[in-house]
Order: structure tokens, then C-alpha cells, then sequence
């Protein structure tokens, strides 16, 4: 063990304290993120309209669905990790790099606006990936590849739909 080893504070966790704030700090941005992708997605569900309003109403409740489970990990861990997790819209409106969509009701620009928000969301995970990667923070690390697993799928079901390429 080197001597910065041995001076470094770790938390109960195991883990250094000074990086894990800097994690916590950058869920609570994902968080922020989550919560605007999820009230997106409550918009399109609600505003929908047109010949495949069967097909995408369901499909959009049960992706809000899946990132208000999401929100919930992501504040747990902020939790786990010593922070307090963001709760307020000022705090998510601030920290937002999400497109918001506003009375969305074409299918096409419903489905480009979840691709959207996933391109942004997976670029915040993988920051997150990175950087939990090097303090080997293995609870938060497994979260983000399950997080960004998951929409990459996502990713290309919607691309797919709009007859585009990954």
C-alpha cells in the first residue's frame, strides 16, 4: 500500500471520500436529467396522436414507468454514497442538458425526442462509468452498464421504428 493509500479518507463504503462526493454530485445531475426524460415522456404519453396512437401510448407509459424506477435508484444511491439527493424542478431545470418537449403529439417527433434524451442521458452515464470505474465503486459502476445496457436497447428499438441506423 503506497502512502497516499494510506492517508486518503475512505468512507464506510470503503471509498475515498473526496471522489465519491464528486460521484454523488454527478448522479444528482443524471437524476436531474431522469426527471425531465420522465416528464417528457408523461408528455408524449398524455399528447399522442395519430393512426399508431395504439401502438405508442403503451409503449411510452411503460418507458415512464422504467425511468421513474430509475429515479428512485439513482437518489438511493445518491443516499448510499452520503449525498443528499436534488429534489426540486429548479435544481432539475438547472442542471438539464435534455431537450424538453413541449405539446409533442406527432409520433415521429415523440420517438426522436426519446433518442434524443437517451444520446444525452448515456453521455452523462458514461461519465459516471468512467469515473466510478477508477475508484472501483462497484454499486454505482453496476448500475450505469445496466442503466446504459438497457438504452442502448432502447436506442435502437426507436431507431429502428424510424427506419433509421444505429
Amino acid at each position: 500500500m503506497d502512502t497516499k493509500e494510506k492517508t486518503e479518507a475512505t468512507n464506510a463504503l470503503g471509498l475515498p471520500v473526496k471522489e465519491t462526493g464528486v460521484i454523488a454530485a454527478e448522479l444528482n445531475i443524471l437524476l436531474s436529467n431522469f426527471q425531465v426524460y420522465y416528464q417528457n415522456l408523461r408528455g408524449i404519453h398524455w399528447n399522442i396522436k395519430g393512426k399508431r396512437f395504439f401502438d405508442l401510448h403503451p409503449k411510452f407509459e411503460e418507458l415512464y414507468n422504467d425511468a421513474q424506477v430509475k429515479i428512485d435508484e439513482i437518489a438511493e444511491r445518491v443516499l448510499t454514497l452520503g449525498g443528499t439527493p436534488l429534489h426540486t424542478f429548479e435544481d432539475y431545470l438547472s442542471n438539464n442538458r435534455l431537450e424538453i418537449g413541449k405539446d409533442v403529439s406527432k409520433d415521429e417527433d415523440a420517438v426522436q425526442l426519446i433518442i434524443s434524451s437517451l444520446t444525452d442521458l448515456l453521455k452523462i452515464e458514461r461519465v459516471i462509468l468512467e469515473e466510478t470505474d477508477k475508484i472501483e465503486d462497484e454499486g454505482t459502476n453496476s448500475m450505469m452498464s445496466d442503466f446504459i445496457t438497457e438504452q442502448e436497447k432502447t436506442m435502437w428499438m426507436m431507431k429502428a421504428w424510424c427506419d433509421e441506423e444505429i
